[in-house]
């Protein structure tokens, strides 16, 4: 112990989660050492520099870095208190089944360190179960300690389940002052990490079991899935029937108990995107709307795509801008995008006439190599390029003024232009698309 009420912190996995919650931790005083597989990202961060985009990040990197109160390392070591935030990912050969061998792993690394007293906590999204999963490949890793639910007496060490809620962008703030479920394998676990928990959360915390918690983090996701998919399905329906979905929604949403989501051109990201399939895969056969929340956001993409595919088809010597590729407005994450997906198949297919736009990123994913597609600013496509196709709602788009694209051809899927005049047919439907 660094003094009598500070736990030193082990967090293993230092992705867009791993390194802004370690940070936290560290800024209330608690000596965290990070863990990751990649070198690269240890040195990084021992540099006190940051190898992912987020807001106020590299700041507080830096200091607790420079306090001595963050290292990082590639080899799990000796804690008090155990946060794991390693990926769960789709298994390689089935979409929809969840992997959970990294989570798995990183508790078999933690086992070969525990002592009596320790508190493992497991941050990363998991289907129903996983938190006990867990706890039994410690308790066969390490049989001489006695673990919660498995000894009628006090266990040894304390097994805990406690998902993040944050958004890209506001991931700091976000840490500290949402409210957190804390899932308990017991209750005396689930009491063991609210203690650290409250170390550095101002939200409220409740605690609850392990199973219980798990599922809310899914549930969490998959209510957005499904709300987000009955807007982009307004969005498919509005087109076919020439309607303007956005006036649509901001006419519909007056009603005091009417709040439609904003369509766009699919669903990204690495948590609405998955984790409903979580609860699919638990449950196939009580699963139907959230299934089919999952193919209508999905199939949205496609809707993009082939009307982009018409627009561009329509304007055969136009030199076309995809503006942005991340999953979702203001940050650099292109996990699960529709738009990266949508500008893909874009530049396959019409090579050297499609132009990229995407602020934060450095250079175009490897997808694109090949393609003749070339990575441009704003500025430049506003003035080269005749087409515009809106993926991203990045605010450096937002503010470009109607003055520098009245005369564009626009296929607007985020609603950031609603004062965009109409053109000659076809693009005239294909504008006011969502």
């Amino acid at each position: 112990m660094r003094g009598e009420n500070l736990p030193e912190v082990s967090v293993i996995g230092l992705g867009y989660i791993g390194l802004p919650t370690a940070a936290v931790i560290a800024r209330s005083g608690m000596t965290v050492h990070g863990v990751d597989v990649s070198q690269t990202v240890v040195d990084t961060i021992n540099r006190g520099e940051i190898h992912i985009e987020e807001v106020d990040l590299d700041g507080l990197v830096q200091g607790v870095v420079q306090r001595g109160l963050l290292r990082a390392g590639t080899e799990v070591r000796a804690a008090d208190v155990f946060v794991i935030a390693v990926p769960t990912p789709f298994h390689k050969d089935d979409a929809h089944t969840p992997d959970t061998s990294y989570v798995l792993e990183a508790a078999r690394n933690v086992a070969a360190v525990l002592k009596a007293g320790d508190t493992i906590i497991l941050e990363s999204t998991s289907p129903v179960g996983t938190t006990e999963a867990m706890r039994d490949m410690i308790a066969q890793a390490r049989p001489d300690l006695k673990l919660p639910g498995m000894t009628d007496g006090i266990p040894d060490v304390s097994i805990a389940y406690c998902p993040e809620r944050v958004l890209p962008g506001r991931i700091l703030e976000e840490l500290t002052n949402n409210d957190r479920s804390i899932g308990g394998i017991t209750p005396r676990c689930a009491r063991k990490a609210l203690s650290f928990y409250k170390r550095f959360v101002r939200g409220t915390c409740v605690t609850t079991d392990a199973r219980s918690a798990e599922m809310t983090k899914l549930v969490e996701n998959a209510y957005r899935d499904v709300n987000i998919a009955f807007a982009n399905e307004l969005s498919i329906v509005s087109d076919a029937m020439g309607l303007d979905v956005w006036e649509v929604i901001r006419l519909a949403n007056r009603h005091p108990r009417v709040n439609i989501l904003t369509p766009g051109p699919g669903v990204g990201g690495h948590c609405i995107a998955v984790d409903p399939w979580f609860i699919v895969h638990g449950a196939p056969d009580q699963t139907p709307l959230i299934r089919t929340a999952r193919g209508v956001n999905d199939s949205k993409i496609h809707h993009v795509i082939a009307s982009a595919a018409e627009l561009v088809e329509a304007n055969p010597k136009a030199r076309i801008a995809c503006l942005g590729l991340a999953f979702k407005a203001n940050i650099d994450d292109f996990r699960e995008s529709p738009a990266r997906l949508v500008a893909a198949t874009l530049a396959r297919r019409y090579g050297e006439r499609v132009n990229i736009v995407e602020p934060y990123a450095m250079e175009l994913p490897r997808e694109f190599e090949g393609t003749g597609a070339q990575q441009i600013d704003i500025d430049t496509a506003l003035e080269e390029c005749d087409v515009m196709i809106v993926l991203v709602d990045h605010e450096v788009f937002k503010s470009v003024p109607l003055a520098e694209r009245a005369d564009k051809v626009v296929y607007d899927t985020r609603g950031i232009w609603p004062d965009q005049p109409a053109v000659a047919e076809p693009a005239v439907e294909l504008r006011k698309a969502g």
